[in-house]
């Protein structure tokens, strides 16, 4: 009898973790999904306001050609960097997205181009993915982690998190200070859908956050041919190492805990104006160290980069 017992209970646990690694692989399918070449669309409005004198501003709706590149594919990391491609004659880099599995170490934005960085308890994360969300230059943006769900066709992944205004608003409007994103990733026939509802919030010190307008967001990802993006295939074979080197940089600012402060501009100059002349001399790594720590607070570095 207590061999029967033990038995069932194996079988339970291998029955178990069977499944969990079934559902891992289903996990990597589905972000490995926002691959490709896209047509995308960018369509945003506002939606309410707790204030009856509120002006609601003017919906924005913008269009694009894009390529999700995969760059990284290891067993419980995937990194994904998208290029712009403008009247098929230029590139542009955009925002790169990482996944990684049951990953504890996040960043969160407090504001002021703040970011706090902290671990999270083993626990929390089972099973999960956090989605760390990088801007132009490889500056952190946001983060969340939460769990890929499967279920009736579908598969998608929603978290809640707090970043800097959308590049659409930051030079325009002074009126909120920090985008609460309630972001949904789906998989789709056609593509998939980045489905969001933001809150657009006012955030001070000592006090609760005030809600000043939340908004509705569809980014549509419609697959097109590969051959639309070749442009920028090409483009990544020529900067990708480049760009290592920057991620390799920011690599060692992130391996902190506590405060992340960046300076908006040094110079007169953001940052990626920075880096646009040394990519184009294909620079090394120490210039890059440089750079980066002229825009990392030194009160909130604790070392300073190999560069410096």
């Amino acid at each position: 009898m207590k061999t029967k017992t033990i038995f069932f209970a194996l079988s339970i646990l291998f029955t178990i973790g069977t499944n969990a690694q079934n559902k891992k692989e289903l996990d990597k399918k589905a972000i490995k999904a926002m691959c490709g070449c896209y047509d995308v669309s960018f369509k945003y409005t506002e939606t309410f306001a707790p204030e009856i004198d509120y002006e609601k501003k003017l919906d924005y709706t913008a269009s694009a050609l894009e390529l999700a590149l995969p760059i990284l594919d290891e067993e419980n990391k995937i990194s994904i960097q998208h290029l712009l491609v403008v009247n098929d004659t230029m590139v542009i880099k955009h925002w790169r997205q990482d996944w990684e599995f049951e990953n504890q170490n996040v960043f969160t934005y407090d504001k002021d181009n703040n970011w706090i960085f902290k671990t999270l308890p083993e626990e929390q994360v089972e099973g999960q993915w956090t989605q760390k969300v990088f801007q132009v230059d490889d500056s952190p943006r946001y983060s969340g982690s939460a769990t890929w769900v499967h279920v009736d066709g579908k598969s998608y992944w929603e978290n809640k998190a707090s970043s800097p205004l959308p590049r659409r608003e930051y030079t325009k409007r002074k009126d909120y200070n920090v985008m609460k994103r309630g972001n949904r990733q789906e998989i789709t026939s056609y593509g998939w859908l980045h489905e969001q509802d933001n809150d657009k919030i006012i955030r001070k010190d000592g006090e609760n956050d005030v809600l000043l307008a939340q908004e509705k967001g569809m980014n549509i990802y419609t697959k097109v041919a590969d051959k639309k993006c070749a442009l920028a295939v090409e483009w990544w074979k020529e900067h990708n190492e480049f760009w290592a080197l920057v991620r390799d940089s920011w690599s060692e600012v992130y391996t902190r805990e506590g405060d992340l402060t960046l300076a908006k501009k040094v110079e007169e100059k953001p940052l990626f104006m920075h880096l646009a002349p040394l990519e184009m001399n294909n620079s090394d790594k120490a210039k890059i160290d440089v750079v980066l720590n002229k825009f990392v607070e030194e009160k909130d570095l604790p070392q300073k980069l190999e560069g410096k």
